[in-house]
């Protein structure tokens, strides 16, 4: 290299950030307009256009006999697609099942996967392949003029810009694509929806939304799962070319159980039935006692469900059902396509269709100009040869005569260059005389073909009515009922975990050392349990394992837990303070259990208390809830149920062996706080002196109360304590003598 030339000749410099800028700028448009987005044309993606193409060139009609799929991926690769052969491939398969496809464009043969795993098809060097029936219109006016050709990425061939579709194929189908900065989500529609929604826009040019949606209800899947989205939202989707489609499976009540015959679109049978095992392995789901899959070739999707009882809510287990698996699933809709003008843009139903029907018309109008420039060439030859027919003797001569004839009988008979070069092609057989009257009745049938194609390509009106009765007659040759059913419903809500926990009777029960566990049933008697040494029995509640155990400490607070987390009572139980964050030196006094509006006498021993309800005491917090106030050098009582206001009678007890009675309803109802005063106590002069509230019960009129003393006990039956009954507060009456100290009252 010499001094005198530069390093780098010819060379162009350029900053990097315009550089970067330019070649992001230029693959993002390639892969919007070439990859990813299909054209509102043909609704087709560049490798779909191209692999339905090259099928055809192959003859690989719907007629035709099947071919490997391999030779249609290697013609599409070798041809058209320089990209990989497993993307081509997938393509391809996506285009013939006909669980991905509402109308597949391919007629598959072999294993091209299944509902529940849609990429298990075979390698393309086992599968077969030719074009659908409805594939044909896509083609069949391909060769007539009607679309654009531009040379393939080796310059050697020619391929299509677009398919010259007869149908919008590009609702028909739908298509998902993610590109650069934008993507699509079409959803497939009904044949004959779409095509009674264009008839009335040809119509109607200025026709809404509204409208529209009176023919094209709205999405069409390949499966018969409902669409549960509203009016609304399928109108905002047309509206506004975005938003979402909800589908739900369907199922119906056989024999008590649950059969689902439906599922939603691209949504994998073993997968639900794998999401239903594992809440039921989980215990989330108590309700139902066995899941079968029964599917077979003549029900593809049979799934079925055996609640446990004929009790159970069929209607709200399939609710939760359908909130926590894939039994319902909201799709993405995003009507982003090509326009005409070769711009990407989201479009609402209106201009979609509109667009099409300006491509359709265009398409229509191309033709028939191919048409009739192929009608008056014709017509033109056939002059020629109506000339040569009338004065055949003379043309004979002039050809057996001349070594150039050509400029001789176009000279002669005033003929044109394709005129002349007609005659001279003629075969001796058609020298016949019945040739000529051949000619004569092509030619009036050309002649009247030409008017007619003038007249429709002169009228705009004539146009749109032809249009009409193409789309009338493909809707008829290829169309189908609507297979997805609409109906609107709201979104399922999961059940609660209450809900889901299995509602059986429990006793929960609890020791001096607080330790707790849940027994199964009602029947237990927690005093025969056994008990850590050094431990015993403090107190029991009984309810549903659905329920929050209400445990309340020495300091007045109420903590909630959950009894179906308890342990079995078949072991000594865990340490309640491990579940809740109860303050330093509390110990548990008692525990409570029943629905929302259990109410719970709730007292200390400074002889005040107050009537609770559960709701109030409740606390999702585990530091719980601070409920009884509780006086200095007061202790807290175990909580006691009321189950009759009106009839049940509070029996209050001091230490010193007098005995209060006064009927439950007199002491007030509070949320928290010290409350009322149950029983009167005296002052006394000092501590070792001091008379407390030594215990409270709740005796109904079946009831009757035991009191032991030592080795005494005695009875008092309902109508034995209404001597003790006095206005609440006053200090009661005393007991029968050796009753003075009191060591248990119990309710029988």
């Amino acid at each position: 290299m010499t001094d005198d030339l530069p390093l780098f000749q010819n060379s162009e410099e350029q900053p990097l950030s315009e550089f970067t800028e330019k070649a992001y700028l230029d693959y993002s448009m390639y892969v919007i307009l070439d990859r990813a987005l299909p054209h509102v044309g043909d609704g087709l993606k560049p490798v779909q256009r191209r692999i339905i193409y090259a099928m055809s060139e192959l003859g690989l009609s719907a007629a035709s006999k099947h071919k490997k799929s391999a030779r249609t991926v290697g013609d599409v690769l070798g041809k058209f697609h320089p990209h990989g052969d497993s993307a081509c491939y997938e393509a391809m398969v996506l285009m013939a099942q006909p669980f991905s496809y509402r109308y597949p464009l391919i007629d598959g043969q072999g294993n091209w996967g299944s509902a529940d795993d849609p990429k298990s098809f075979a390698a393309m060097r086992y599968t077969e392949a030719r074009l659908s029936r409805i594939s044909k219109m896509l083609l069949q006016e391909l060769g007539q003029g009607t679309v654009d050709w531009d040379l393939n990425f080796d310059g050697t061939m020619q391929e299509p810009t677009v398919l010259p579709a007869r149908l919008p194929h590009v609702l028909l189908n739908g298509t998902t694509g993610i590109a650069v900065g934008m993507a699509t989500d079409i959803p497939p529609h009904n044949l004959r929806e779409v095509v009674e929604a264009c008839i009335h826009l040809l119509d109607k040019p200025k026709a809404g939304v509204d409208e529209l949606m009176q023919h094209l209800k709205g999405p069409d899947y390949p499966t018969e799962a409902e669409i549960i989205s509203g009016t609304d939202d399928l109108k905002k989707i047309y509206e506004t070319g975005n938003g979402s489609v909800r589908m739900r499976a369907v199922y119906k009540k056989e024999d008590g159980a649950i059969v689902i015959h439906a599922l939603p679109h691209q949504v994998s049978g073993a997968r639900v039935m794998e999401q239903i095992a594992q809440q039921m392995t989980a215990k989330k789901l108590p309700m139902v006692e066995d899941l079968r899959d029964e599917s077979d070739h003549e029900q593809p999707v049979r799934f079925v469900i055996v609640p446990r009882s004929n009790r159970v809510d069929i209607e709200s287990l399939m609710q939760h059902l359908f909130a926590t698996t894939d039994l319902e699933r909201t799709y993405r809709v995003n009507l982003n396509v090509i326009g005409t003008n070769g711009r990407p843009a989201v479009k609402n139903l209106p201009t979609l269709l509109k667009e099409w029907l300006s491509f359709r018309i265009e398409t229509v109008r191309r033709r028939l100009q191919w048409r009739l420039e192929k009608v008056e060439k014709r017509l033109h030859i056939l002059e020629g040869l109506l000339i040569a027919y009338l004065n055949i003797d003379e043309v004979i001569a002039i050809i057996r005569n001349n070594d150039e004839p050509k400029p001789v009988l176009m000279k002669r008979f005033k003929l044109s260059d394709t005129q002349a070069e007609a005659i001279l092609e003629l075969k001796l057989r058609h020298l016949a005389k019945l040739e000529e009257m051949k000619i004569r009745g092509e030619q009036k049938e050309l002649e009247q073909e030409r008017a007619g194609l003038q007249k429709t390509l002169g009228s705009e009106r004539r146009m749109k009515t032809l249009v009409k009765k193409e789309l009338s007659e493909d809707a008829e040759t290829y169309g189908d009922d609507r297979r997805s059913p609409i109906v609107a419903r709201e979104a399922a809500q999961a059940m609660s975990a209450s809900d889901l926990i299995p509602n059986e009777p429990v006793t929960v029960v609890l020791s001096e050392k607080g330790w707790v566990r849940s027994a199964k049933g009602h029947e237990v008697d927690p005093c025969t349990l056994n008990y850590k040494s050094g431990d015993e029995y403090q107190d029991s509640a009984r309810g549903r394992s659905n329920q929050s155990a209400m445990f309340l400490d020495s300091t007045g607070r109420v903590y909630a837990v959950a009894a179906h987390g308890l342990p079995s009572a078949r072991s000594l139980g865990e340490p309640l303070a491990g579940k809740v964050k109860s303050p330093d030196g509390a110990t548990f006094v008692g525990v409570m259990m029943g629905t929302d509006d259990a109410r719970f006498v709730m007292a200390t021993s400074s002889g005040y208390g107050f009537i609770g309800k559960l709701a109030d005491m409740t606390s999702r917090n585990k530091a719980g809830k601070a409920v009884l106030n509780v006086p200095k050098g007061s202790k807290v009582l175990a909580p006691v149920r009321v189950n009759d206001l009106k009839g049940d009678l509070l029996v209050a007890l001091g230490s010193d062996g007098k005995l209060l009675a006064f009927p439950v309803s007199e002491l007030p109802e509070l949320s928290k706080g010290k409350g009322n005063k149950i029983l009167g106590l005296p002052k006394a002069a000092s501590a070792k002196a001091q008379v407390e509230l030594q215990a409270v019960r709740i005796v109904g009129p079946k009831n009757s109360l035991k009191i032991v003393s030592g080795k005494r006990h005695t009875t008092l039956k309902y109508k034995d304590i209404e001597g003790y009954v006095a206005q609440r507060g006053l200090r009661g009456h005393s007991l029968p003598r050796g009753f003075q100290k009191v060591a248990s009252l119990t309710v029988e």
